[in-house]
């Protein structure tokens, strides 16, 4: 396993995990990648660690990089295990002299990995010399947890920055300029969606923090995913519209089916969406999985869900995606419902619920067929698109 030079004095030391399919309830088709970095200068200091699972990959390209040399400092910018997982066993194997984190990260760190573990804090906005250059530390609180920070290496100009900027992207390739950007751009987006989005409001002071101190690194290392030099105007762009709540005439239809009534009215309702220009992302729930529901949603200005009815209750993989997307907190969204019953059609009323529970502006009633739509059903989930449509247009002139 050898190491990846960063820079003059930065190398990447991190493992790729091809395998991982899940992370927090979000789908990684594409695995991901835990991404750790040396810094070779007057003192020796790492930047986080790797998942426990990978550490003998991690510790073979740490000593590639090293060479020999001894690791002075350890930085953990977050204690989440797949970034402090293997920090016990580097502090064991290496030694280094200190090992620092933000205040809360020194409780998390601890709480984790056994109290006696030799963490000390490192304040907000504190320098420390590596020889010729050095590392300033800014807190990033909740960016996506609360002991979160971000390391700038000054005269390079690098900014380690945690799980900012980030993707779960598994690839052999480490910087964004050595892949197709249609490779990673929905992975960048749909990372957001599902990781960032309910501190949308951070980020936004994240950002303006950034400017103010004057901070536009020249490279980033992330801990997930590719490092960025070529695309980092177009990623930080991103994060401000991403922050901003930029929506654009776009729906997405969210369904599931027991015998296609359902499916049907979606395609009807997506037809009456087409007509009024709106761009449309539709997923069946049997097979779709809600954290790419989440991705399409970020950028979306209405949900329609439907469902169908079981046990007087909405189908439960509507109640999954709901709930998840309920704590995702995407804001300013237009909505409206459909569904088929066969005995009571009480529970459709819940998912105008689940529509609701996402801040949804409903644009009508819900449109409820017993059993399988005839024409005339289908020509008002028809209408109703339209309406729909109508509705986004309204608001995004």
């Amino acid at each position: 396993m050898k190491a990846v030079k960063v820079s003059q004095n930065v190398y990447w030391v991190g493992a790729v995990d091809w395998s991982l399919r899940d992370f927090h309830g979000c789908s990684t088709e594409r695995g991901t990648t835990y991404n750790a970095y040396v810094i070779l200068d007057e003192k020796v200091v790492l930047i986080d660690t790797v998942k426990a699972l990978f550490y003998e990959e991690f510790k073979a390209r740490l000593k590639d990089a090293l060479g020999g040399r001894r690791i002075d400092i350890v930085i953990s910018n977050h204690s989440e295990m797949d970034h402090s997982g293997a920090l016990r066993q580097t502090i064991a194997d290496f030694k280094p002299a200190k090992v620092y984190a933000s205040a809360l990260g020194v409780q998390h760190l601890k709480q984790q990995l056994g109290q006696d573990l030799p963490a000390e804090a490192i304040a907000n906005g504190a320098t420390i010399s590596t020889g010729q250059d050095s590392l300033t530390f800014l807190e990033s609180k909740m960016l996506h947890w609360p002991d979160s920070m971000v390391a700038l290496l000054n005269k390079e100009n690098i900014l380690f920055s945690n799980d900012i900027f980030g993707m779960h992207y598994a690839s052999g390739a480490r910087f964004e300029e050595q892949e197709r950007r249609e490779n990673w751009i929905y992975e960048f987006k749909k990372y957001y969606a599902n990781i960032i989005l309910p501190y949308s409001k951070i980020v936004s002071a994240f950002l303006k923090q950034m400017e103010a101190a004057g901070i536009k690194p020249r490279i980033i290392c992330p801990d997930h995913g590719l490092i960025w030099q070529e695309s980092i105007p177009q990623i930080i762009q991103m994060y401000h519209d991403f922050a901003e709540n930029k929506s654009k005439k776009k729906a997405v239809i969210v369904y599931d089916t027991m015998w296609g009534s359902t499916a049907k009215m979606a395609s009807a309702i997506e037809d009456g969406l087409a007509g009024q220009g709106i761009e449309t992302r539709q997923f069946f729930m049997h097979i779709d999985h809600r954290s790419n529901v989440a991705a399409e949603l970020l950028d979306a200005g209405a949900i329609i869900m439907g469902s169908p009815v079981i046990n007087i209750e909405v189908f439960p993989s509507l109640g999954d995606v709901g709930v998840y997307l309920r704590g995702l907190k995407k804001q300013g969204l237009l909505g409206a419902c459909f569904g088929s019953y066969g005995w009571s059609d009480l529970a459709l009323s819940k998912v105008e619920d689940l529509v609701k529970g996402l801040g949804a502006q409903l644009v009508a009633p819900v449109v409820k067929s017993k059993f399988a739509p005839d024409e005339a059903k289908l020509k008002e989930c028809f209408d109703l698109g339209v309406l729909a449509g109508q509705k986004i247009n309204e608001r995004f002139k």
